[in-house]
C-alpha cells in the first residue's frame, strides 16, 4: 500500500497532464465499464429506495387526504407537518447519512472495478460491495460527514467556494478506494493536495464529462442516463492513475484478500 508521505510526494512531483489525452482515455475505458456503471446506478437506487419510501409515504397519504377534502384545503399538509415527530426527522437524517456512507463505499468499489477492467482482469458483481463492510463503512461514514460539513461551510460563504471544494470532494472516494489503510484525516489531506495540484484540469474534466453524460443520456430517451451517469468517474480515475498510479504489490495482496 502507498503510505501517506509517498502519496504526497507523488502529487508534489506530478507531471503536467493533457486534457485531451485524459478525456480520450476516459472514453476508451468507458467502453469497457459502461455495464458496471449501469449496475452502480442500479445498486445506488436500490440502496436509497427504502429511505425514499419512508420519506415520501407520509406525503402521498397527505395528498390523498387533500384530494378527498378538496385541493383548496391545506389542513391535510398542516396535520402532516404537525404530526412529524422529532424521532421521525432524526430517523430520516440518520438514514440519509448511513445510506450515503454505503453509496460512497459502492463508488469506491466501482473504482476498483475500473482498475481491474483497465488492466483486463476479471470482475464480479461482488466487487461492488468490497468496501461494504464494518471496518470500511466507519471511514466512509466519517468521510460523508466531512463532505457534508465542508459543503455546508462552502454554501454559507456565498456559494462560490463550492466551485473550489467540489474538486477535492470528488476525490475522496478514489483516494479511499486505493488507500483504505490511510486514516480519514490523511485521505482528506491527500484529496485536497491532489485537488489543489490539478484543480483546473479536474474541474474542466468534471464539467465537460458531466455535460456529455447528461446530453447523451437525454438523447437516449432519458433512460440512457443510467448508462452514462458513471462517465464522470472515468476522468477522475485517469488523473489519479497518471499522478499517483497503483502499487502492483498491493494489487496482488488484494487478490489474496478477496479470495479469503
Amino acid at each position: 500500500m502507498n503510505s501517506f508521505n509517498v502519496l504526497i510526494e507523488k502529487i508534489s512531483t506530478a507531471k503536467d497532464l493533457d486534457f485531451g489525452n485524459i478525456f480520450s482515455n476516459s472514453i476508451e475505458l468507458f467502453k469497457k465499464t459502461w455495464l458496471q456503471g449501469f449496475l452502480l446506478q442500479l445498486f445506488t437506487v436500490i440502496v436509497m429506495l427504502p429511505l425514499i419510501i419512508v420519506f415520501y409515504v407520509p406525503f402521498i397519504g397527505a395528498i390523498i387526504a387533500q384530494q378527498e377534502s378538496g385541493y383548496g384545503d391545506t389542513q391535510a399538509f398542516d396535520s402532516l407537518f404537525a404530526g412529524m415527530s422529532i424521532l421521525y426527522i432524526l430517523f430520516v437524517i440518520v438514514g440519509v447519512l448511513v445510506l450515503g456512507a454505503i453509496s460512497v463505499a459502492l463508488n469506491a468499489g466501482f473504482y476498483r472495478i475500473m482498475r481491474k477492467l483497465d488492466h483486463d482482469e476479471q470482475v464480479s458483481t461482488s466487487d461492488f460491495f468490497y468496501f461494504v463492510k464494518g471496518k470500511y463503512l466507519s471511514k466512509t461514514f466519517v468521510l460523508m460527514l466531512i463532505s457534508i460539513g465542508i459543503g455546508v461551510v462552502a454554501a454559507l460563504l456565498c456559494y462560490l467556494p463550492i466551485l473550489y471544494v467540489m474538486v477535492p470532494l470528488s476525490l475522496f472516494a478514489i483516494v479511499f478506494a486505493f488507500n483504505p489503510e490511510l486514516s480519514v484525516g490523511e485521505i482528506v489531506k491527500v484529496s485536497f493536495k491532489l485537488g489543489n495540484k490539478k484543480w483546473l484540469l479536474i474541474f474542466g474534466l468534471l464539467i465537460v464529462s458531466g455535460l456529455l453524460a447528461e446530453i447523451v443520456g437525454l438523447l437516449s430517451c432519458g433512460i440512457g442516463i443510467l448508462f452514462t451517469a458513471a462517465f464522470p468517474y472515468h476522468p477522475i480515475y485517469m488523473v489519479y492513475k497518471e499522478v499517483i498510479g497503483f502499487d502492483e504489490t498491493s494489487a496482488i495482496e488484494e487478490i489474496g484478500t478477496s479470495a479469503e
